[in-house]
């Protein structure tokens, strides 16, 4: 199976796009002064109705249509739900190496965590000892982010394959993922810089790790790639599509939701849910996917 340079360019630069988002959760840490994340948790809600959508209503589906052209009907939506359920289970091990307290999929926490931690200003250089925080904190904080920073970064991977491999089969429905994991990852470019910003002042070595974090994903991308492009056909696609549409379901219940639950307000997280799958019903028939 051949795909013209176009293809696999665009789908690079919608990874990259999806993962540089980090940056933007670090840029909110250095002005942020109130806890309000209630539009986060409407973001959040909405990237993971996109992505659920879309794995169970366009990506599972073709899977299966894949492997009818080579197996009959039956077996063909059984190994579709073998590949599905293998992306499922190949994400939770993923997950699994990642201590409970390192996970950047709760970044509330590591807000928590700073509300004995008030920024100096500008012109105020950091005291060694601050009344709500001592030393011990402080690096605490700093080894926080730092940690948070190598979990996305393992975390991220499979994100960026995902992303990777939708936008080059169907640019319409890679954009609408990328998007999806974009708004995800915004957050947890916050859980990394937050600490990392509140226990040294710097703005640039916070911005450097969430950037860091963030580049997993087109790593991730080009990694698959090269792994997998040379032997890429009709059979490797159709179970690339079902190990996608895994991953994208796992993070959504796994990462996504109880992200977004934790900053909701007035069941904010289901609005953005719903509204997420309805965008993307109707941007599919729009698009006559």
């Amino acid at each position: 199976m051949e795909f013209q340079f176009s293809q696999i360019f665009y789908a690079f630069l919608l990874t990259l796009f999806a993962g540089f988002s980090t940056s933007i959760g670090a840029i909110i840490a250095f002005f942020s002064k109130k806890d309000d994340f209630r539009l986060l948790s409407v973001g959040l809600g909405f990237s993971a109705g996109v992505m659920i959508y879309i794995s169970f209503m366009e990506i599972l589906p073709d899977s299966m249509s894949e492997f009818a052209r080579i197996y009959d009907s039956k077996n063909a939506e059984f190994i579709g739900l073998l590949a599905f359920f293998g992306g499922i289970i190949f994400t939770a091990l993923i997950d699994k190496f990642i201590p409970s307290d390192l996970n950047p999929h709760e970044p509330k926490d590591s807000l928590d965590e700073l509300k004995f931690c008030p920024l100096p200003s500008h012109n105020e250089p950091r005291p060694t000892y601050h009344p709500g925080i001592s030393n011990i904190g402080l690096k605490r904080l700093k080894r926080t982010g730092i940690m948070t920073a190598f979990a996305i970064t393992l975390h991220n991977f499979p994100e960026g394959f995902a992303t990777f491999i939708s936008s080059i089969d169907s640019l319409s429905f890679g954009l609408a993922i990328a998007i999806a994991v974009a708004l995800h990852n915004i957050p947890e470019g916050l859980a990394v810089s937050l600490p990392i910003y509140h226990a040294t002042n710097d703005k640039k070595r916070a911005f450097a790790y969430s950037c860091l974090s963030g580049l997993a994903e087109p790593i991730g991308a080009i990694v698959g790639a090269i792994i997998l492009m040379p032997f890429l056909n009709e059979t490797l696609m159709a179970i690339i599509f079902g190990v996608v549409a895994g991953i994208m379901v796992f993070i959504s219940f796994d990462e996504l939701l109880p992200a977004a639950r934790s900053y909701d307000k007035a069941h904010d997280s289901l609005y953005g849910l719903v509204g997420g799958m309805a965008v993307m019903a109707v941007s599919l028939i729009l698009l006559g996917i």
